[in-house]
């Protein structure tokens, strides 16, 4: 598919695409159910009604993505590990089945899709963490999307060790233990920082798209930074009403 072609498709579907990026621990999927239910309680006229406003993720959104999801995130028994280049073929699998089966149907009939991870993770993840070859990410990634890219995707920019920290405490705040980690988080502090890299570098690349967000701060901070984001970017009334998280 050409860059126009590409386009053209872009530019016929009437629903909108925005993802949420970042590290683990940034409060990106707190965020992006903030987001959730405050497009849900808002009366754009350029937004479809609350019904046709999903959530979905990567990976895990469809069934054969569920089975993947707990293959990639689950550590394997014995000591063989999971290769890059097959975590890498995983991804694109079940973002393949995603982008059939998900997201192009419901773009087509108008929803606006709130998606947790789409492609910037796997370059961000394997490509600047597992050092793959970015070329052929960017291939799988194409051959995965049909050339499907976000209307808008928002970085939720936190520093390493914070991002860590908060992983490390996750559920005390309950009073529970902290939640067990995925494999993926389980990797050392130099992967997450180089992780962070990749998401600055395709910050830089594609400012069309992709906006970074401070995730420093409140919930309830954060949250309006988002819903101000979402509002320039998609040029939605910009005195909406903008309700504090509960």
């Amino acid at each position: 598919m050409t860059g126009q072609d590409k386009q053209a498709e872009q530019d016929k579907r009437t629903g909108r695409l925005i993802v949420f990026e970042g590290a683990d621990g940034c409060g990106k999927t707190t965020q992006l159910r903030h987001c959730y239910d405050w497009l849900r309680a808002q009366r754009f006229p350029q937004a479809p009604d609350s019904s046709q406003i999903i959530l979905t993720q990567e990976p895990g959104a469809t069934a054969l993505g569920r089975t993947l999801r707990r293959i990639l995130l689950t550590p394997p028994e014995g000591d063989e590990g999971v290769e890059p280049t097959a975590e890498l073929l995983l991804y694109a699998a079940d973002r393949a089945q995603h982008v059939q089966h998900i997201l192009k149907p419901k773009l087509a009939q108008g929803c606006w899709i709130l998606c947790d991870r789409h492609i910037d993770s796997t370059v961000a993840y394997q490509g600047f963490g597992r050092g793959l070859d970015q070329s052929l990410i960017q291939q799988l990634n194409s051959i995965a999307t049909v050339g499907l890219v976000s209307d808008l995707t928002l970085w939720l920019d936190l520093p390493v060790e914070v991002s860590r920290s908060r992983l490390a405490t996750r559920g005390q705040a309950d009073g529970l233990r902290s939640a067990p980690q995925d494999r993926m988080e389980r990797l050392g502090l130099d992967f997450h920082h180089r992780v962070h890299q990749g998401f600055e570098w395709l910050a830089g690349q594609y400012p069309e798209r992709i906006v970074r967000v401070d995730a420093s701060g409140s919930e309830a901070e954060v949250a309006r930074r988002v819903q101000q984001m979402i509002c320039d970017r998609l040029g939605l009334p910009p005195n909406s009403p903008h309700p504090n998280p509960t």
